[in-house]
């Protein structure tokens, strides 16, 4: 018998999990759970999906849930759903504590159940097209700006949105993070909403990593330098560029040259190209793949954690940087 799914949640990305979902899994989708009634109903007349008065009610018709809840409430929900044996699909990030990431994968690989995690920058088209000319980067730097939304700011800047490119990083270096420098500041919430942290890598790379929900603008760029060249990337566009330095350059005969070099003397531009594919939807597709056992788990529960580790730990620079950039300006000389 085919396993069937459902989703807890249907706010503005609950949504679309429920669309997808519903689309992905045809007959084995067994609707969703809403806490509110009226979006609830809302929901279920626009999609034709039915809608469960109950958490308890969705878990005993469904083998895997997607968790869309409030970050702050994806611990209690996926705890639930875990205990009941059914699969976990978390949205990032997996929770808001280490203690209750290691309790949930613990109770998943007690129950024997697979748990990912909605890291869907993953899935974005220009990080698929970027990743095979990954060969060791020194350098990456992340800028992830954007309005401010109500969603999401139930938890720091770094929980909401710079968790994205901490993932993306460690999924790219594959490298223990040794060192962590942050600052940050909140301007409309009581935790920072823009924050830059700095982290130092075991294998000697350095990741810049910029982000704002209190930004005019919308922007969601990384650049990735390596000893092969220079790869530039518009998530938001899902596009990018590889500037690969040429082969057999001379770098002595470039350097008696008189003025600035014309970029094409020493790379050759490669257009970054992957199959076209929404983002969510390729996640989730994985997700239901690994649950009827056609595909590995592509960001498990582990994963998610790592990600959740190093933002709590930039979050703690953070804190400590608070009293320096408070204290007035003879305290800091």
């Amino acid at each position: 018998m085919a396993p069937r799914f459902g989703v807890i949640g249907a706010g503005a990305l609950g949504y679309h999990h429920v669309r997808l979902l519903r689309d992905l899994t045809g007959d084995d989708f067994a609707g969703f759970h809403d806490r509110n009634a009226e979006r609830a109903a809302s929901v279920a007349a626009d999609l034709k999906v039915r809608a469960h008065d109950s958490v308890a009610s969705l878990l005993a018709e469904c083998d895997a849930v997607s968790v869309v809840t409030a970050t702050t409430a994806h611990h209690a929900v996926a705890r639930l759903a875990i205990e009941a044996g059914k699969h976990v699909f978390i949205e990032k990030p997996i929770t808001v504590t280490l203690a209750e990431a290691d309790e949930l994968l613990a109770l998943a690989g007690a129950q024997g159940v697979l748990v990912q995690v909605g890291h869907v920058e993953r899935f974005n088209r220009a990080v698929r097209a970027a990743w095979p000319h990954i060969r060791g980067p020194k350098f990456i730097e992340s800028d992830r700006l954007a309005p401010f939304t109500s969603r999401g700011a139930d938890v720091a800047v770094v929980l909401d949105l710079m968790i994205h490119d901490i993932d993306l990083i460690l999924a790219l270096l594959e490298s223990e993070v040794t060192a962590v420098d942050a600052v940050g500041v909140n301007v409309l919430t009581p935790t920072a909403d823009i924050a830059n942290a700095r982290l130092t890598f075991a294998s000697g790379a350095v990741a810049n990593i910029t982000a704002s929900r209190v930004s005019a603008d919308r922007t969601r760029k990384l650049r990735i330098f390596q000893p092969s060249g220079y790869i530039s990337l518009d998530l938001a566009a899902g596009s990018g560029a590889f500037f690969r330095l040429r082969e057999g350059l001379d770098f002595a005969t470039l350097a008696k040259g008189r003025g600035p070099l014309a970029m094409e003397a020493f790379v050759e531009v490669v257009p970054l190209e992957a199959p076209e594919g929404e983002p969510l939807k390729l996640e989730l597709d994985a997700f239901s793949k690994a649950v009827r056992g056609e595909g590995p788990v592509l960001v498990p529960g582990a994963e998610g954690r790592q990600a959740l580790d190093v933002a709590l730990r930039v979050m703690a620079a953070i804190e400590r940087s608070l009293p320096a950039m408070t204290a007035p300006a003879h305290a800091r000389a």
